[in-house]
């Protein structure tokens, strides 16, 4: 797919006209995510079915003075004609979180030439999100919001978007959606969790509050949240009928997610599964390879973050490997990614020759986990990590009968017992 360059623009498109001619109508998106969708990450993602990305979020306030040349080589570098570039890296949008408008017009001035779009980050739950004064921590103050959307809005050559978290009310949720959309927002991400919903906390997305959204908006609206396995794509789109699924914790895992199974060398078929699920050090290597191809630098810290994800679930076992990725340093530190990641193929190698004996399948193997009711897959080849739920409680127990029924109601439990203790308030505490 062509893609624009901003130079090539006769002026500026918005909602689906942007959308669909210059994103080209995205479904698959990879989200944006702090340290790890950089430019190597986003390249891989690519080759695996992503049709847009997003970089990691960048600070606005450290990114806009003109001394800041540090941090823009690290946040954003274009000086290798790489990030950004037509070639390696488009559709693309930049994120920024910020809370002032000056200081993120002056950054987003600084990278609208190399993007399709600026997005500003309304649904970081973190702490230094709080001490920052941005992202989710942003939501009660709507006149702010509306200054940083349409300030952008108004004086970019390329368009506004807006990735948010919800309120526990649908109403105030979809009122929140139309201010943003009011102010000049082009695309609309729903993340379907409350801002306390995080870490051990992050529980199921609500599906319903993005529905809500989107019924309720006129531009193209994408969905973040619950989206595991290839077959949640289609699943979400069809019950929110959103214009696109965003993917971030899911496709760290398993950067094949958005690519149906193919059923390649070290792939065998499934008839449980409908996405790919290669071999996890297959990937990693694939990646490292990325990394060394690039005159762009990519921080160590990404890259060890992302070998630490893919390879998980032949990392627990493998003990002695994961120490040996946690001590790397030094100048030569992706060669020696590569070593480890070599040596733990040769494991898997092993692993999967003894497992598939006597004509077991990979269907034979997978198992499932009894607190969620999600499939488990062979060690050796990619797929998510949940995280272990707590136990349901009695009353949840009762009014459901599947473990993912039993978890999703102790969800709505605490969702309702939030909006009670807000005494007439919608707003949830920070």
């Amino acid at each position: 797919m062509t893609v624009q360059t901003t130079s090539d623009r006769p002026r500026k498109l918005t909602g689906y006209d942007f959308y669909q001619q210059i994103l080209g109508s995205p479904k698959l998106i990879v989200a944006p995510m702090v340290d790890q969708s950089e430019l190597a990450w986003r390249i891989l993602s690519r080759r695996y079915g992503a049709q847009l990305c997003y970089t990691p979020m960048i600070n606005a306030k450290m990114f806009s003075p003109p001394s800041a040349h540090a941090y823009r080589a690290q946040a954003f570098n274009t000086s290798f004609l790489e990030e950004g570039s037509s070639i390696h890296d488009r559709p693309l949008i930049v994120q920024f979180c910020a809370n002032d408008p000056v200081q993120l017009l002056t950054s987003a001035l600084a990278v609208q030439d190399h993007c399709d779009a600026v997005d500003i980050n309304l649904g970081c739950p973190q702490d230094i999100a709080r001490k920052g004064h941005y992202g989710s921590f942003l939501m009660d103050e709507w006149e702010l919001i509306y200054r940083l959307i349409n300030t952008l809005h108004e004086n970019l050559a390329v368009p506004v978007t807006a990735k948010f978290r919800i309120f526990p009310s649908v109403e105030k949720t979809v009122a929140y959606a139309k201010m943003l959309e009011s102010a000049g927002a082009q695309i609309l991400t729903c993340h379907g969790r409350l801002r306390t919903q995080r870490g051990q906390n992050t529980g199921l997305a609500d599906w319903a509050h993005i529905k809500a959204v989107k019924e309720a908006v006129g531009v193209p609206v994408f969905a973040n949240g619950n989206v595991l396995f290839y077959e949640d794509v289609e699943k979400c789109m069809e019950e929110t009928g959103v214009d696109g699924v965003m993917s971030a914790e899911g496709q760290l895992y398993n950067p094949a997610l958005f690519a149906p199974a193919s059923c390649g060398e070290g792939e065998p078929p499934s008839s449980m599964l409908r996405g790919a699920h290669p071999p996890h050090v297959d990937l990693a290597l694939e990646y490292l390879d990325i990394v060394k191809s690039l005159k762009t630098p990519t921080a160590t810290s990404a890259v060890k973050g992302h070998l630490f994800k893919i390879m998980r679930p032949a990392l627990s076992r493998e003990t002695d490997l994961r120490e040996r990725l946690g001590r790397i340093r030094g100048p030569n530190v992706v060669e020696e990614y590569v070593e480890v990641a070599n040596e733990m193929k040769e494991r898997m190698q092993r692993d999967t020759t003894e497992a598939m004996k006597g004509g077991t399948t990979i269907d034979d193997l997978i198992t499932i986990e009894p607190t969620t009711g999600l499939r488990v897959l062979p060690h050796w080849l990619s797929q998510p990590y949940f995280r272990p739920l707590k136990s349901p409680t009695t009353e949840a127990s009762k009014r459901a009968s599947s473990p993912i029924e039993i978890f999703y109601e102790d969800v709505k439990r605490v969702k309702l017992s939030e909006e009670g203790s807000a005494a007439g308030e919608m707003d949830l505490p920070p």
